[in-house]
């Protein structure tokens, strides 16, 4: 699919305005640039950015209420979704507090920078997540690309208190990793089909309780 229609389709999808295309055609640009050296994204996925990146990220908005007042992106990388969800709550008017937890610190660099030029008002906590010491007490957290989903709930049952949300993005494996989770977590959670794969799907857990 040719960019301008990759652009067109997110536009559609998702109603923002023209000052929220020009932030992500900046971000585009930044993110191509730097991705020669840090290796952010696939390259098989260079050429489709705004679908597989951006509106794969953007939907995650839609599941958020307005009364949420933080989100943590943990493995942000490029800064997906957490960067991109920054950028639709600025679109939307929704005030939230973001932080972006990235281990590395070149890719780390590369957020701070991004989120400057964007003039985006959002924090980079460049440590490992593993490491945290203190629990999380923020309202809503994302993850994509990032681990394995056994992994990723025990960071939940270790790391969060209060658990409200949490939005995990799985692929065609997803189903089959969750069946395997459910044999040692008791999980209350929504499923829903992402936007730009219907193989793939983004998992709220609300609840988890080890077995």
């Amino acid at each position: 699919m040719e960019k301008s229609a990759q652009i067109d389709q997110f536009c559609i999808k998702t109603r923002v305005s023209r000052e929220t295309i020009y932030s992500l055609v900046k971000y585009e640009k930044l993110l191509v640039k730097a991705n020669k050296n840090l290796n952010l994204i696939g390259k098989s996925t260079i050429n489709h950015i705004w679908i597989r990146h951006f509106l794969d990220s953007f939907q995650v908005i839609d599941f958020i209420d307005k009364n949420d007042r933080s989100i943590v992106d943990i493995g942000s990388g490029a800064g997906f979704p957490g960067l991109v969800l920054a950028i639709a709550a600025k679109d939307r008017n929704i005030l939230m507090k973001i932080n972006l937890i990235e281990k590395s610190p070149k890719k780390a660099k590369f957020l701070e920078e991004t989120i400057k030029e964007l003039k985006l008002n959002v924090t980079v906590i460049n440590h490992d997540v593993f490491k945290q010491k203190n629990k999380f007490k923020d309202d809503v957290f994302v993850v994509r690309a990032f681990k394995p989903l056994e992994i990723i709930l025990e960071l939940i049952h270790n790391k969060i208190e209060n658990l409200k949300k949490f939005f995990i993005f799985l692929g065609k494996t997803g189903n089959a990793q969750l069946i395997q989770a459910s044999k040692n977590w008791d999980i209350k959670y929504k499923q829903r089909i992402s936007v730009t794969d219907n193989d793939s799907l983004i998992l709220e857990v609300n609840k988890l309780k080890k077995k």
